[in-house]
Order: structure tokens, then C-alpha cells, then sequence
């Protein structure tokens, strides 16, 4: 098995981790905040002093950052990645990165015999503790069959979708659909409770129809019961995935008002103290007694 090494040990990262420790997999591990990783060493990781210990143990380098800041300072940093992989290593990036830092940062390691894959996930925690994520890529044939098997401990289904960056615009379509959709689910229940029924048995009722998803069955429930603990998608995080819509719309010329509505709602909802706070807090957008 190669040697794998993990940056991130956010949301995601930590089950993601925990599922390829199960695995068998040899894991070392990094995280800016080192006392996030002590879980894992309990279940068999090793954590890294730096960035330059986990390169010297790892064959493949996966990363899950929270947003395009973090990625360039952990390649790009003065300690960062770049300064010490070597040849023939292989990078994956899950984060959700702007595909233009993708494509820059793919080609920066492509001149130090570095392999890029940008291979952003979507299934949230829940689906990063089942192993039922789905992972779109972006990169080379060759380097992403390197990176199926190992996959195929995180997630139901892997798919390349093109070049780099490739992976980061099929992640941005994600987003948009999952943002604006957690918004008209806020709206949904707003007007359930309005009209006098129980939101809570709409999940029950609507599933497997036209109207039924992921996002509302796990958010409405939530939604409808005022329960937004634990925390499985962040405000804050939409808002950045949906930040890169934008940049990715305007260098298309490509046209969001829908998204651009998501956006603007979500932001507001944000200033009002909810940017760490769990997606399905955005009811409370929706009812100003509840701020």
C-alpha cells in the first residue's frame, strides 16, 4: 500500500481519515491546530511536526483546506508543500478551490515532477463517515487510476471529468444547485409552518418525488426541528463555493441570477453572527425573531 499522507483535518478530513485508517491504510497527518488530530493517532495515524516531516513520509499528499488562501499557503508557503516534495509524488486536493488557483498550482508541481489531481467531493459529513462521497477529478488518466483504489475507500463513485481544474468546475455546477436549493428549502418550511402544518413530516411525504434531494432530507428535518448541531456544512463555506461561481461565471460570461439571489441571502444571513454555524441555520434568515 503507498504511504499516504492528510492536510486538513476539518469537517471532512477527520472521517475521511478515519475511513482509510480503517482501511489499513499507513496515514500521516498534518493540521495547522495539531490537537485536531489526536482521534487519529488513537486510531493508528502518526502526526507530522511540519509540512517537510509528512512529505518525507508520503507517496501520495491529500489535502482538504478550506478555502483558496489556505491552499497557496500550504503549497506555496515558505514550509509549504513545494519546498520539500520530491519527484514523483502525487497531490490531491478534495478542497473546493477557485479551478483557475487549481490549474496555476497543478502546473507550478507539474515543473517539479509533481502529479496534480484537483478531486473536490460532495456528500458532506455524513457522506465522508459512510464512504459514500462522490469525487469529481481533474487531472491525468494515469494519475487518477493511481488514486481510484484508494478511493474507492471514501467514496460511492469517482469520475474524471477533464483536465485540471476540470474537477473544481464540476464541484462549482455542485454548489450551485445544493446552495440555492438549501435557500428555497428554508423557504419551503417557512411557508409549511405559515400555513399550519407539521414541516417535519415533508421529508416522509415528499421522498422519491420530483421535489425530493439529499440536501432536504437532511436539512429540512433539521430546519423544521430548530436542531443545527453538529455541524455538517458551514454558511461560511457555501458562501466561498459560491464566491467562486461567480468568478468562474464572469470569466465565461455566463449568467447566475439565481445563484447570485442564493448568494445575496446567504450573505446576509452570514452578517448576522451564522458564518461557523451550520447550513440549515438559514431558516433563521426567514423568521428575524430567531436571530
Amino acid at each position: 500500500m503507498a504511504k499516504l499522507g492528510f492536510i486538513g483535518l476539518g469537517l471532512m478530513g477527520i472521517p475521511m481519515c478515519r475511513r482509510l485508517l480503517a482501511a489499513g491504510h499507513e496515514l500521516c497527518v498534518w493540521n495547522r491546530n495539531p490537537d485536531k488530530a489526536a482521534s487519529l493517532q488513537k486510531a493508528g495515524a502518526q502526526l507530522a511536526a511540519n509540512l517537510a516531516q509528512l512529505c518525507q513520509h508520503s507517496d501520495i499528499i491529500m489535502l482538504c483546506l478550506a478555502n483558496d488562501d489556505a491552499l497557496r499557503t500550504v503549497v506555496q508557503g515558505e514550509h509549504g508543500l513545494l519546498a520539500h516534495a520530491r519527484a514523483g509524488q502525487l497531490i490531491v486536493d478534495f478542497s473546493s478551490s477557485s479551478p483557475a488557483l487549481t490549474r496555476s498550482l497543478a502546473s507550478i508541481a507539474g515543473a517539479q515532477a509533481l502529479s496534480w489531481i484537483d478531486a473536490p467531493v460532495s456528500g458532506g459529513v455524513r457522506g465522508a463517515e459512510n464512504g459514500t462521497l462522490v469525487i469529481m477529478t481533474g487531472g491525468l488518466a494515469a494519475d487518477i487510476e493511481r488514486l481510484r483504489p484508494i478511493a474507492a475507500n471514501l467514496a460511492q463513485r469517482l469520475s474524471h471529468i477533464g483536465g485540471h481544474g476540470a474537477g473544481q468546475i464540476a464541484k462549482v455546477c455542485n454548489q450551485l444547485i445544493v446552495a440555492s436549493n438549501a435557500m428555497l428549502i428554508a423557504e419551503t418550511v417557512q411557508l409549511a409552518e405559515a400555513a399550519g402544518i407539521d414541516a417535519s413530516l415533508l421529508p416522509a411525504a415528499l421522498a422519491g418525488g420530483f421535489a425530493d434531494s439529499l440536501p432536504f432530507q437532511i436539512l429540512a428535518p433539521r430546519m423544521a426541528k430548530r436542531e443545527h448541531e453538529p455541524v455538517q456544512w458551514k454558511v461560511g463555506t457555501l458562501l466561498k463555493d459560491l464566491g467562486n461561481a461567480s468568478q468562474l461565471a464572469a470569466e465565461h460570461t455566463a449568467s447566475l441570477p439565481l445563484a447570485s439571489l442564493a448568494a445575496s441571502l446567504m450573505q446576509a444571513h452570514a452578517d448576522n453572527g451564522y458564518t461557523e454555524q451550520d447550513l440549515s441555520t438559514v431558516i433563521a434568515h426567514y423568521q428575524p425573531g430567531e436571530h
